[in-house]
């Protein structure tokens, strides 16, 4: 069945993102409606799917993952306004029967996604 799952990568300190918070929204008419949120544990990853075959629908969503406040948590002086702050990741899931990654490679600076396995 399917299931959406996430992970963080520190790629500034080479390190999962242990402690980002995160949320999921379903974009409904491109209005969110938040479903989850939570932090990501010591792996950079959330402790079960965000979705599962119980809560999967066909759709798109929006994960929003709270990068500045993550690098300001470890330590990080950043400018005000952050270079990078809150990062929206919009997708769609076309597929009930499959597994959906969203990872995520974050930096002060830069970030970059990918559909991972």
């Amino acid at each position: 069945m399917g299931k959406l799952t996430t992970h963080v990568l520190d790629t500034m300190n080479g390190c999962p993102a242990a402690g980002m918070l995160v949320a999921l929204y379903r974009m409904d008419g491109g209005q969110p409606t938040l479903l989850k949120q939570l932090a990501l544990n010591h792996d950079g990853r959330a402790d079960a799917p965000l979705l599962d075959d119980t809560t999967f629908k066909t759709g798109t969503y929006r994960l929003v993952f709270e990068v500045a406040a993550y690098f300001r948590g470890r330590g990080v002086i950043l400018p005000e306004p952050p270079f990078v702050d809150a990062v929206p990741i919009d997708f769609g899931l076309a597929n009930p029967l499959q597994h959906y990654h969203v990872p995520l490679l974050a930096s002060p600076w830069a970030y970059s996604t990918y559909r991972g396995s």
